[in-house]
């Protein structure tokens, strides 16, 4: 396979930035390592400016993830505070997680036309106007714009933070970066609840939204002093050229389309309701109508068909859409077992999670080591899904009375398999991908586990309510029976009712069956989880060993000064 350069990769960073492996055309299906490749790839080093730009992205993936999770323990307080209802309460915790989502794959897509740095300004920006509106708002109306913002800012610098490590660092080495990024969303994820839960009871809930200031600030001044990456040589008018903005437009409605009713399905509205079939079906419609037009006539797609048409990328992304799925149902209901069955407050419910959430950066950090020391990454896979399949297994098995050791031991298991996950998925569709494809592929990883996200709370509520509905008709309690269409409309609504009622049968009654029908969700799970074992085997294996090919890495330097300092080549 000849050692060559694409006709339009610009030259890589000099030693100063990084030092860089001979480029290699295309991956090779095999596991074998070039041992010339490989040699360099050992001598690659990240420069100043590289650990500097990497560290700013990993603080801003804490950021959102921080922002996007200790919204939910105060929504409460801050319904109350602003008068709103529960309606409006239930909009300002999912705007958040739907514009980030539709709005991924159109960052990654832009970034390779006007260049990552100024999608990742962009993006920026509008998570702090976000900011700046949810701070001050006075109403929920102020407060659902703010959130809808800083979803799409957020969502924007989600994707670009993975797609910049492909500028930044070759295939082979990247399992660790993308593990020191899960660690910082696993962080976010986890303390995000904490945080919230002590702002809203102790000072003011408007310090959710304070404490993002100092983040943005920083982020800002760094992405202007290291990220500087090379320009794409292109004029303005032929990069308004390359825009799909028909496939945009059908994208962005038709995938909002179906999210928006996977979202109140069941809780705002029955799943029957014609408010949540219709849109839904606009939106699965829309979808398929956006993918003819993107096969058929899209001159520059905004997610081309081809990342498709490989197999291993094919299952990958299917991988990245059900561990999404799986992980994001285990974040929800776990901490509701915690509160309704246990009766511990919403901040110590978010500590009880620590088995489970505080495993998974350690493990994603461990495969990127094992990864690049060894050039294979298809045991990861596996064993990530073998390993979730026995601990969705495994809480199957939680009771009412389940001890703390034992609660603690069983969350270990599927947060270390779906911690596993994300670099040795994200290594495969790398791998996989061609160079002019590989921005948006990554891209395409990140939504893929955010759609699956979103999708997993919904499945998980319909599996929910319809046990629920079950298990109080026939638990033998005339009480709970009577009640069963209401109690089981919504498990997250189902938690005050728990804690307010007096000890006693009706009350043991309820915990036993809200713990029977998080069983059920936990065993759809779990069976989810062997299909995406299934799945995996199809994985492909491709050589790691591929050098750093990209038109916009980081820009060169000239010779240090005598002081020290360097000085940028114009550009």
């Amino acid at each position: 396979m000849a050692n060559q350069k694409d006709e339009n990769t610009l030259t890589p960073p000099d030693p100063e930035v990084a030092s860089p492996a001979t480029p290699q055309s295309r991956p090779s299906k095999s596991d074998s390592e070039g041992t010339e490749t490989g040699q360099e790839m050992d001598e690659f080093v990240l420069g100043r400016r590289g650990i500097m730009a990497f560290f700013t992205l990993s603080v801003l993936t804490l950021m959102v993830a921080l922002d996007g999770t200790s919204i939910s323990v105060a929504l409460p307080i801050i319904t109350q505070d602003l008068k709103g209802t529960a309606i409006e309460a239930f909009w300002s915790g999912t705007s958040f997680l739907l514009a980030s989502t539709v709005f991924q794959p159109n960052f990654a897509s832009l970034s390779s036309i006007f260049g990552r740095r100024p999608l990742v300004l962009v993006a920026l920006t509008l998570f702090f106007v976000g900011t700046v509106v949810c701070s001050v708002a006075n109403n929920f109306t102020h407060m659902l714009v703010g959130r809808s913002i800083q979803g799409v800012g957020g969502g924007g610098l989600i994707a670009l933070s993975e797609v910049i490590v492909t500028d930044l660092v070759p295939l082979r080495l990247r399992g660790q970066y993308f593990g020191i990024l899960s660690a910082m969303w696993s962080v976010g994820s986890v303390t995000g609840p904490i945080l919230g839960g002590g702002f809203s009871q102790d000072v003011t809930w408007r310090w959710i939204f304070y404490i993002n200031f100092p983040f943005i600030g920083v982020g800002l001044v760094a992405i202007i002093l290291f990220l500087k990456l090379n320009i794409i040589p292109t004029s303005l008018a032929e990069k308004l050229r390359q825009i799909d903005y028909v496939g945009t437009i059908i994208f962005v409605g038709s995938m909002s389309s179906f999210l928006i009713p996977l979202s109140w399905g069941g809780i705002l509205y029955d799943w029957d309701s014609w408010r949540t079939l219709v849109p839904l079906i606009i939106g699965v419609v829309g979808l398929l109508v956006f993918s003819f037009y993107e096969y058929r006539f899209a001159k520059d797609p905004i997610i081309p068909p081809k990342i498709f048409q490989n197999r291993t990328a094919a299952v990958s992304f299917a991988g990245s859409f059900l561990q999404g799925l799986v992980l994001w149902c285990l974040l929800y209901y776990q901490p509701l077992y915690y509160e309704a069955v246990k009766g511990y407050s919403p901040i110590m419910a978010g500590v009880a999670l620590f088995p489970a959430t505080f495993t998974v950066a350690p493990s994603a950090g461990l495969v990127g080591v094992l990864v690049t020391k060894y050039g294979h990454y298809r045991w990861a896979v596996w064993l990530g899904w073998v390993l979730s399949t026995f601990g969705l297994g495994l809480l199957c098995y939680m009771d009412v009375d389940t001890s703390i050791p034992a609660f603690i031991f069983i969350n270990i298991v599927p947060g270390i398999g779906l911690g596993l996950l994300f670099p040795s998925i994200g290594f495969a569709i790398q791998a996989s991908a061609t160079n002019d494809t590989l921005a948006i592929a990554v891209g395409m990883f990140s939504f893929f586990r955010a759609m699956g996200q979103a999708v997993g709370v919904a499945i998980g509520g319909v599996v929910f309510q319809n046990q629920m509905y079950s298990n109080l008709v026939e638990s033998g309690i005339p009480a709970l029976a009577s009640m069963a269409s209401e109690y089981s409309q919504d498990a997250a609504g189902l938690v005050e009712v728990i804690k307010r009622m007096p000890d006693g049968t009706e009350k043991l009654g309820l915990r036993t069956a809200y713990t029977d029908s998080l069983r059920i969700v936990y065993a759809v799970c779990c069976g989810i989880c062997g299909i995406a074992l299934a799945l995996s085997v199809l994985t492909q294996s491709y050589d790691l060993n591929r050098a750093l090919e990209t038109t916009q890495g980081l820009r060169k330097e000239k010779n240090p000064r005598p002081n020290g300092d360097l000085e940028k080549v114009g550009k």
